[in-house]
């Protein structure tokens, strides 16, 4: 009825003309839809990006080695000759950040600062491991580590952050896995020497059964079978 009055009229004859050209164009809008959402289900159209993690906060004890654990992902391959990992670092209190430690294809250590002979490399670009060791910290590295990857063309991404903490002593945590360390040793030692002492004392009981048996044996008369 409806198609059947407009075909009947000049105005609804224009009208399901408008009809026929749209709907075709709606049915491929939709199609082409179905397609990047599918595409994009599949994994064919990535969305390329650096993604960098890190372990967010640390604790360390003064005067003690810490490792900043900074790994990542990029949507390019792994390219050692031109990726580079730049680390930085921002104090507590006001001050500039200043560079920590920058890597391509070989570590560059800071010539001068606060981490002067302070920082090593301790990643491995191809396992995608972008970590440094700080040595002997310092109250005054109490503030935010920043781990930036670039891997061309993937150059755009996160900044990893960790953020550090310098402390007296350990925690209690750490206090109690290291109380129960030195007493698991204590304990395994204990155990040892009382093997030990028992595996003696038994060889030195034989010894003296030995010693005594001894004399009744030369008294034997040797002629007597």
């Amino acid at each position: 009825m409806l198609f059947g009055g407009l075909v009947g009229t000049p105005q609804g004859s224009g009208q399901l003309g408008r009809l026929r050209t749209s709907f075709p164009m709606c049915v491929k809008r939709f199609y082409l839809l179905v397609l990047f959402s599918g595409l994009a289900t599949s994994g064919v159209l990535t969305v390329s990006g650096m993604r960098v993690y890190t372990s967010g906060e640390v604790e360390a004890v003064n005067g003690t080695d810490v490792r900043l654990k900074c790994t990542f992902q990029s949507s390019s391959p792994i390219t050692p000759a031109t990726l580079t990992v730049s680390w930085s670092f921002r104090p507590l209190e006001p001050g500039r950040e200043e560079s920590v430690f920058y890597y391509h294809e070989r570590p560059y250590p800071p010539p001068e600062g606060r981490f002067h002979k302070r920082t090593t490399w301790a990643g491995d670009i191809m396992g995608r491991d972008a970590s440094i060791l700080v040595r002997e910290v310092k109250f005054i590295y109490n503030g935010t580590f920043s781990c930036q990857v670039k891997n061309p063309p993937d150059v755009h991404g996160n900044t990893g952050e960790v953020k550090l903490t310098v402390v007296t002593t350990g925690s209690f945590s750490e206090i109690v896995i290291l109380a129960a360390a030195i007493g698991g040793a204590i304990m395994l030692l204990v155990i040892l020497l009382v093997i030990i002492m028992s595996i003696r004392r038994c060889l030195k009981k034989r010894q003296e059964e030995w010693v005594e048996e001894l004399p009744c044996r030369e008294r034997k008369d040797p002629t007597v079978w």
